[in-house]
């Protein structure tokens, strides 16, 4: 594995290569697939952790074993789990993560269920100080959503930041890309700035989608004002329709991660690819697309 140990956050400086993509046209379906697993096999930094199996949603309560069984599947490939939750059994995926000796960045869902969010932040701070986090990640796309005004959101961060004083675990927020050049404030309370970039949900074609997602992190380091970077979630879906230019599908999902896994590689970017594991509840607000983002499949078998 090329996963290089605490350089997601103790980096400082941000270079950026703008590697080529490959062809599509050059590759057989069979070549292609056996690019996507070498690509696999050779390993990436991070993924996000897919938490529910058929007929499993938010809201359920996943049991320790699960969750472990799923930390075992995608341990060979990466040096770090990204969660998204730290109640309703999304607890134990730091903890689980830890035991089997991989890096965490341990998020708390925070939305407009205030009551929910003191859950949340009371469990994100108390497994960074059991030791089970890495980075922290208060919020993911809240003011995407507009769950919470900005000065909220900041209260959230600053609370846990104080929380965890003296324990040398970077705090961060997480959103897309473009919220941080519009609000520099969530910069300057944060010790890292956590990126979503997703070309997909722009309309890309897959022909542009690298290059564009490289724009978009350029203009993350913009807004960054030199603080470490990481991109918390990108992906694409391999089937469920398009957004415009962008399509849905089997070679596009292989060709967008032999890609993306390449260039953060060879920039030294820390990435947490979305996602894991396919999981059929996502169908709602997303569509049908929502449903396929995984590298494995909703049984738990690598996809290509």
């Amino acid at each position: 594995m090329s996963y290089r140990e605490e350089s997601y956050y103790k980096r400082s400086g941000h270079s950026q290569i703008a590697t080529q993509g490959i062809n599509l046209s050059d590759y057989s379906l069979e070549e292609l697939k056996a690019l996507w697993h070498k690509t696999m096999q050779d390993g990436f930094h991070g993924i996000c952790f897919s938490m529910y199996k058929e007929g499993q949603s938010p809201g359920d309560d996943i049991s320790m074993e699960q969750v472990e069984q799923r930390i075992k599947i995608l341990k060979p490939y990466v040096g770090a789990i990204r969660s998204f939750s730290c109640i309703e059994g999304n607890e134990y995926v730091p903890i689980m993560a830890k035991k089997h000796g991989l890096k965490t960045l341990v998020g708390a869902w925070l939305s407009d269920d205030k009551d929910d969010n003191e859950r949340e932040i009371e469990g994100l701070i108390a497994l960074a100080k059991a030791g089970h986090v890495d980075v922290a990640a208060v919020g993911n796309e809240v003011l995407y959503r507009n769950d919470l005004t900005l000065e909220e959101l900041v209260g959230y961060i600053n609370r846990v930041k104080d929380a965890l004083t003296g324990l040398d675990i970077p705090v961060g927020y997480v959103d897309a890309y473009y919220e941080f050049s519009r609000h520099p404030i969530l910069v300057e309370s944060t010790d890292v700035v956590l990126a979503n970039l997703y070309p997909y949900w722009e309309g890309c074609p897959i022909e542009y989608a690298l290059g564009h997602m490289q724009a978009m992190y350029g203009s993350v380091v913009d807004a960054a004002q030199g603080k470490p970077i990481i991109i918390t979630e990108t992906g694409w879906p391999s089937e469920g329709g398009g957004l415009d230019g962008a399509i849905a599908s089997e070679d596009a999902a292989m060709k967008y991660f032999i890609d993306t896994v390449k260039w953060t590689k060879d920039n030294d970017i820390p990435i947490f690819y979305f996602s894991s594991f396919d999981e059929s509840w996502k169908t709602g607000d997303e569509g049908d697309v929502g449903a396929y983002w995984g590298l494995w499949d909703k049984h738990e078998n690598l996809k290509f």
